[in-house]
């Protein structure tokens, strides 16, 4: 399989004027993204996502370091052409209408005018803005706007999209509404690089991750390579047992409506909790082996750091 992005020994440093040096951001990253795959890139706020990003855009510059997109040199129109961005904050000219937006996007791609109203038709569909198409930008919400953002990103049905935080700002429906869009573009034989703080999200989709952390590539793979499947602990919630008696076998964390809420670490007092139970004649309404989840992997390695 073919890399759809490379990123190699990657250096980037800005000049402080206030303190008068340069400062650091990127410190020799490097990166491999196969063709059709989705790609989460995580870490801290200041890590260097944005900084990343920008750079492959050509946005800015690095200091030293290579990037290939599809095997072409970045800054090449051919790269480009075949790339589909959609920023943290996007801003356009709110006065146009959802449908004029991205008409006139199509006229920058130089797409044909037959084709312009069902391009515009179906990308607001895709992202669920058929409804809204004759409502102005400045009307919508911070989710719309990643929504139309997002259908904008996919005029030129890019090989390889880039995006930067694209669930911030939507609801629970909205949020899967968008990850639904990604699995699809996936579907399609596409390549995506997803940029994002919501651990869960990037959970359910990704295939690889990398984790970047003050500039540098902490850590990266398959997530099921990354994450142990090693089981932490259990949690269970029993009824009919008092709670002074349970707290032989693990962790009370919570009681309400006569339930408690049991974290046990030894996986051992498992068995002995159950025969509690079927002893007592009391009821467990749940048991959940806990393994490791993205995020305990993201918390503990930015606590390393």
């Amino acid at each position: 399989m073919e890399n759809a992005l490379k990123i190699t020994s990657l250096f980037k440093s800005f000049k402080s004027e206030f303190l008068r040096k340069n400062i650091e951001i990127l410190k020799g990253i490097s990166i491999s993204v196969k063709e059709g795959e989705i790609f989460g890139y995580l870490g801290p706020n200041g890590a260097g996502k944005t900084t990343t990003l920008k750079c492959i855009l050509g946005l800015i510059f690095p200091d030293k370091g290579e990037i290939e997109i599809l095997g072409l040199p970045y800054l090449s129109l051919k790269a480009k052409a075949r790339i589909g961005f959609l920023p943290e904050n996007p801003y356009f000219y709110d006065y146009l209408t959802a449908s004029e937006f991205l008409r006139f996007y199509c006229q920058l791609h130089q797409i044909k005018k037959a084709d312009i109203e069902e391009k515009t038709s179906t990308l607001l569909s895709l992202v669920g803005l058929e409804k809204s198409s004759s409502l102005q930008l400045r009307k919508f919400s911070k989710g719309m706007l990643q929504r139309i953002g997002l259908a904008q990103a996919l005029l030129n049905e890019p090989d390889l999209v880039l995006l930067d935080e694209p669930l911030g700002g939507l609801d629970p429906l909205g949020r899967k509404e968008i990850r639904d869009i990604i699995v699809r573009l996936k579907e399609e034989g596409k390549t995506v690089f997803l940029s994002s703080h919501i651990l869960q999200d990037i959970e359910m989709v990704c295939d690889r991750v990398a984790i970047i952390v003050s500039g540098q590539i902490i850590n990266q793979g398959r997530l099921h390579d990354l994450i142990s499947q090693k089981i932490l602990f259990t949690e269970t919630t029993i009824s009919g047992i008092k709670e002074e008696e349970l707290k032989k076998y693990g962790e009370c964390v919570s009681s309400y409506g006569g339930r408690t809420l049991i974290k046990i670490t030894d996986e051992k007092k498992v068995d002995k909790i159950l025969e509690l139970v079927h002893t007592k004649k009391a009821k467990i309404h749940s048991l959940v082996p806990r393994s490791e989840s993205l995020e305990d992997l993201f918390v503990g390695t930015v606590k390393q750091e």
